[in-house]
């Protein structure tokens, strides 16, 4: 089976390609990505060479591009995406257009070469707030807090539409948070363990009791595979790993498995319109196609601090250039920052 993946070589991408290659040998992958800030070929040095893999530098908004990479693919694997929520509140414009517009364009394209599946990778955050002791199922209503989300929603309601209207083989998959190793550093886990082990503060978004939902990506790899293989053409599929924390609790353990103080917590403001919690009804999956989380948290909080302790040349590539000059903007100088969306708002209202 040759896969088409869209976004390779970001976190989860990477991961999937290494999941799949390591599986059989009767895959073979085309990775299909544009190497934004967030994308990095580091992530697949262990198949680089492998005759079942081949990279291909392309952005989902060209068709042209999109339809040349594909052609001799069976299925699609789509995780590109513009996928950090507080880069989509302060520049919106590009998760608008990678995540909306380049969905529809590899539906285009996939619906011409008559793809046999297309496997769409979205986010619990398209079901917004979930509240105390309940459970987002498949069929719960989305209601996006984000620009982020909110164009994951549309962009999963453009697949189904797809399915409906032209009886396009599609699926979609809607995880939770994952965590693991090659994760970009911005995101809260990797931020927080790169920071303490650099002995620097740890941003907290408000008061920190924001509930998560952790999966591991290896864990999400695997589901994802078996939604290819073996889920049911127009189905979504919830992944989730079933272990809902506080950010600031999952931060006070790092810091105990890391030895660090926990006076590097460093409370700032919080960001516009935020979640308080996420969780997510995985049954349909465990019942449908017997998956389940394998990996606890506590073993993969371990794993996961341990890779990026060995791998100190992989994140010192990735925190200069662009990524300084973000965390800069977005976390030290970061009440000037949001006060600056707050006047822009103001004045295109006034």
């Amino acid at each position: 089976m040759k896969i088409f993946v869209t976004g390779g070589a970001g976190f989860i991408g990477s991961n999937f390609i290494r999941c799949v290659l390591g599986t059989s040998e009767q895959y073979t992958v085309v990775n299909f990505d544009s190497l934004t800030y967030a994308g990095n070929l580091a992530n697949l040095d262990s198949v680089t060479n492998s005759p079942n893999y081949h990279f291909v530098k392309g952005d989902i908004c060209d068709p042209i591009a999109v339809e040349g990479a594909m052609a001799a693919c069976e299925v699609v694997v789509h995780f590109a995406a513009e996928s950090h929520v507080d880069r989509s509140i302060y520049e919106p414009a590009a998760a608008i257009e990678t995540n909306v517009k380049g969905t529809f364009i590899l539906l285009q394209v996939a619906r011409k070469l008559q793809i046999r599946r297309f496997v769409h990778i979205s986010t619990d955050e398209v079901y917004g707030d979930i509240q105390p002791d309940t459970f987002a199922d498949e069929n719960s209503p989305l209601q996006p807090s984000s620009p982020y989300s909110s164009s994951k929603a549309a962009s999963d309601l453009l697949v189904r539409s797809y399915v409906r209207t032209y009886g396009f083989p599609a699926l979609i998959t809607r995880s939770s948070n994952n965590y693991g190793p090659y994760q970009f550093p911005e995101k809260f886990l990797p931020l927080m363990i790169t920071n303490a082990l650099a002995d620097k503060p740890l941003p907290i978004y408000g008061d920190g009791k924001q509930q998560r939902d952790w999966l591991h990506v290896e864990d999400n790899c695997r589901g994802i595979l078996a939604v290819l293989e073996k889920g049911r053409i127009g189905e979504v599929y919830n992944l989730g790993g079933a272990d809902i924390e506080e950010n600031l609790s999952i931060a006070r353990r790092l810091l105990r498995v890391m030895g660090k103080p926990e006076s590097l917590l460093s409370y700032v403001k919080d960001r516009p319109g935020h979640d308080r919690r996420y969780a997510l009804n995985c049954a349909k999956i465990e019942r449908e196609l017997g998956w389940r989380p394998r990996i606890p948290l506590d073993e993969g909080l371990r794993q996961t601090i341990d890779w990026y302790g060995a791998n100190p040349d992989w994140t010192a590539g990735i925190r200069g250039g662009e990524y300084r000059t973000y965390y800069q903007k977005y976390y030290e100088n970061r009440d000037a920052s949001l006060q600056a969306i707050a006047e822009a708002g103001r004045e295109r209202s006034a």
